[in-house]
């Protein structure tokens, strides 16, 4: 087993161990090699694309990049999180450096090392391992600890699909959605709903009415044993405070950590400070296999500046529907993840294969829990699919739109449009099950 020493060259030198690993204020790599001779294996630190690309040249055997987390272990520069990552794996190839070995570090562990490993990794270019300090020395075991981790390291999260996605015509959702449909209904997933407080009974019909099995509960103590029952979990932030967000994260680590589909919907991440921070906590606690919002909310979430929201209303669109188009795919693609940006014409991407879909009513922006609702009926498909995630997405949004166009038909104005809807999901998951695919046919989607 390979021994290197951090910092001191010296010690390394003396002691005759492998190497020795450097920082951005320590010896410089060109130093290090003088002293050390061509064999040594000699690590550099980097924090910035420019730093990782020179570390390269200059002949570094590997790179750790970060510091990922906040930490407590080292003196942190800046925390680049996965985003920033990615941005140096992908400098490195764009600069054919490549061929370097890559870690990240801080605040790496157990519960967090698969699922960063998996949302940086690009066909391109990929972390070779992570470096771990906290989670092995702060154990009452060091041994089984590494183990662990190894263990971890070496196999995909459980949250982790298929890279091969197949392509989806009009004919193949037509085909595919009513099936789907008529599966969850016929497995009754669990759907649990971390969600706004006004809307919960809403919520709780709207599952029933698709037919999954609603429980509604903010306890994240309670998250390992639900998890544990194959459903899937709702984190909606309408209702935010301290206490709900740290029930949040526990839930997500449960569901992380037994693949238990998440639908992430950030309820007006860009109206207040408290609830931007909640966006930041909440993306760098855990994976999301969708991420649901409208225009402002995705903006938010992706990182933009200056995004504005009235409440938890998106607001006027500052962006061209192209401009939509492109920061769904980046963001999905970022995230390797679903992501939903809802609308006059809603966006769906998982970072490869986009579409548009144009169906719904606009009785939905009358009522209170429409795209909390909407979040729902997603999560409880999933909870079924969970292999192409996109179709599962296109299933739950289809399902719920085309329905609202059918309930409209039926309702004077929002206050009878909500049981009328109710009814349209009911009969539309029936019709689905009797194998009548004609509602589907009314689908306005469009692959971009």
């Amino acid at each position: 087993m390979p021994l290197l020493i951090n910092d001191r060259v010296d010690v390394a030198l003396r002691s005759g161990v492998e190497g020795v690993h450097v920082g951005q204020d320590d010896m410089d790599l060109k130093g290090a090699r003088e002293i050390l001779g061509p064999d040594a294996i000699i690590g550099v630190s980097t924090n910035t694309e420019e730093e990782a690309i020179r570390a390269a040249r200059d002949g570094a055997d590997y790179i750790g990049i970060g510091t990922v987390n906040a930490t407590q272990t080292k003196d942190v520069k800046s925390v680049i999180g996965t985003r920033g990552v990615q941005q140096i794996l992908a400098a490195l190839v764009e600069n054919d450096c490549a061929h370097v070995k890559t870690v990240c570090i801080g605040g790496m562990n157990a519960a967090n090392s698969q699922r960063i490993l998996y949302q940086t990794a690009t066909p391109q270019k990929r972390l070779d391992g992570v470096a771990i300090v906290s989670a092995i020395m702060g154990s009452n075991d060091a041994k089984a600890a590494t183990a662990n981790l190894a263990k971890l390291i070496a196999n995909p999260p459980p949250f982790a699909t298929s890279t091969m996605k197949k392509s989806l015509t009009r004919d193949d959702i037509v085909a595919a959605v009513p099936a789907l449909i008529a599966r969850t209904a016929a497995k009754k997933p669990l759907c649990h709903n971390m969600t706004n407080l006004v809307v919960q009974n809403f919520a709780a019909n709207v599952a029933l009415a698709v037919g999954a099995s609603p429980i509604m509960s903010n306890n994240g103590l309670e998250a390992g044993d639900l998890a544990a029952l194959g459903g899937s979990l709702v984190i909606n932030m309408g209702t935010t405070t301290p206490e709900i967000r740290s029930n949040h994260l526990k839930a997500i680590a449960a569901y992380n950590a037994v693949g238990g589909p998440i639908v992430l919907d950030p309820v007006g991440a860009g109206a207040t400070e408290q609830r931007r921070e909640g966006v930041k906590a909440l993306m760098a606690g855990g994976y999301f296999d969708l991420i649901k919002g409208n225009e402002g909310e995705i903006r938010t979430v992706y990182g933009a500046a200056g995004v504005k929201q009235h409440g938890v209303d998106s607001g006027a669109s500052q962006l061209s529907q192209n401009e939509r188009v492109e920061l769904v795919r980046a963001l999905a693609a970022r995230e390797r993840s679903i992501v939903l940006m809802t609308g006059s014409t809603d966006v769906l991407s998982d970072g490869e294969r986009t579409f548009l879909i144009s169906n719904g009513h606009e009785y939905l922006g009358e009522i209170t829990g429409s795209g909390c609702t909407l979040g729902t009926t997603i999560a409880s498909v999933l909870a079924v699919e969970r292999e192409d995630k996109l179709l599962g997405a296109l299933a739950g949004i289809l399902l719920y739109e085309i329905a609202a166009e059918r309930a409209a038909e039926k309702s004077q104005g929002p206050g009878s449009f909500v049981p009328a809807f109710i009814d349209a999901l009911y009969h539309l998951r029936e019709a689905s099950k009797k194998g009548d695919n004609s509602w589907v046919q009314g689908a306005k989607v469009e692959a971009v």
